[in-house]
């Protein structure tokens, strides 16, 4: 028990904040790789435990990146335990987007058209077109979501 205490004092600092983490020359690399990730979640955590590394405390981190300080404790806790892989972005368990990947079909159909040829279309005229075309229901909250996240050019984001 008193072993386990120590070598958590030894991963994890004082009770400053303080993070006594290490790393290889090699996890350094795979480090600033994935703190230039288009994730930005998967930047942040890499960008947090480089800056750990450097001396940095909790909640200075937590305060750059607006987060909890118990979150950059969590970020080392991970990387403590399965290095840099463990910063990774992961996918999500659960069932695969059918509905969202038909809603994005039907949009993507139906903007093709130039802006002057196409209709005015609103959440729930778009959802009603994607039942009609597919069978599947979606709501209006959730295609917002897969609008904001669908990444169509110009969808979203002021078209005209």
């Amino acid at each position: 028990m008193a072993e386990s205490r120590v070598e958590s004092y030894r991963m994890w600092g004082n009770m400053s904040g303080r993070s006594w983490i290490a790393a290889t020359a090699e996890q350094h690399v795979e480090l600033r790789g994935l703190a230039g990730s288009s994730d930005r979640e998967e930047a942040d955590r890499a960008r947090a435990i480089l800056l750990s590394l450097e001396g940095w405390t909790s909640d200075r981190i937590a305060s750059a990146f607006c987060v909890q300080p118990d979150s950059v404790r969590h970020w080392r806790w991970i990387f403590g335990r399965e290095g840099v892989t463990g910063l990774r972005a992961r996918t999500a368990p659960g069932a695969d987007p059918v509905k969202a990947r038909a809603a994005l079909s039907v949009i993507e159909a139906v903007l093709a058209p130039g802006v002057s040829e196409r209709p005015n279309w609103t959440l729930p005229r778009l959802a009603d077109e994607i039942e009609k075309r597919t069978g599947k229901r979606i709501s209006k909250s959730r295609l917002s979501v897969v609008l904001k996240k669908g990444a169509l050019p110009g969808v979203g984001h002021g078209t005209p």
